[in-house]
């Protein structure tokens, strides 16, 4: 009894596996072009996080030569 029991589990635990692994499949046009507009995006945000943060050193050297003077 408990070895049959034991090869239902494993059996089924099997198909589960097999079952699970066949969902698995390529990434399709529109996940590639998906993904392709998530790293553009990422690239354009540091881009323009750069760009933030030289302006706002810009601003605080011309803000110390207007103080200065």
């Amino acid at each position: 009894m408990v070895k049959s029991f034991r090869i239902g589990v494993t059996s089924l635990a099997l198909m589960v596996l097999l079952l699970g692994l066949s969902g698995c499949r390529r990434l399709g046009s529109a996940e590639r072009a998906g993904r392709k507009i998530d790293q553009t995006v990422e690239k354009v945000g540091q881009q323009v996080e750069k760009a933030g943060q030289q302006i706002d050193s810009a601003a605080k050297k011309i803000r110390k030569e207007v103080q200065g003077k």
